[in-house]
């Protein structure tokens, strides 16, 4: 089955020779001395975390293990599958889209691999500035053909999305 099931209660719950009544209905990690305690989502809000991961002096901003790691993984994959999706392009865009100048061909390839440079740096402070940069230069680089603008705007919507998880994840 998908999905949590949830255990029927009170009237709900069904009698008979399949279902037992009374504590001996309990078992395993939902029984404890006869008291039914939550397994699954609902025990992490009251129970205590995995493998020390809350900080010393404070709260968990997410119920991620390492929430920098994430979001540079974020980042990364961002900037990876940017770079791919703008080299698959070119064949596309020189073909349905009528002449591809050198420069805008240029342009593509050059962004390409800074995305790919960017994607690799993702853990200094200054790479996710350097990446809206990058959007903002895709963006430009429709001056030189009309479908470069259709891919900075769809990756600086995609760019604004990662950034809005990482001030979410990050706080």
């Amino acid at each position: 089955m998908t999905g949590p099931q949830q255990r029927p209660t009170g009237a709900e719950r069904p009698t008979g020779p399949e279902q037992p009544t009374g504590p001996e209905q309990l078992s395993g990690p939902e029984q404890a001395d006869g008291v039914e305690r939550p397994v699954g989502p609902e025990q992490a809000a009251g129970s205590e975390p995995v493998g020390g991961s809350e900080p010393v002096g404070g709260v968990r901003r997410s119920g991620l293990r390492n929430p920098d790691k994430a979001v540079r993984g974020l980042g990364a994959g961002t900037m990876s599958l940017e770079a791919l999706v703008l080299l698959l392009a070119i064949q596309p865009i020189r073909v349905v889209g009528g002449d591809l100048s050198g420069a805008a061909i240029g342009a593509i390839v050059a962004l390409a691999v800074a995305c790919v440079v960017l994607a690799g740096m993702m853990r200094r402070p200054w790479a996710w500035h350097a990446g809206t940069v990058i959007q903002g230069l895709l963006l430009l680089s429709g001056l030189l053909h009309w479908s470069l603008i259709a891919l900075g705007v769809m990756f600086a919507l995609v760019w604004a999305y990662a950034l809005h998880v990482r001030r979410v994840i990050l706080g």
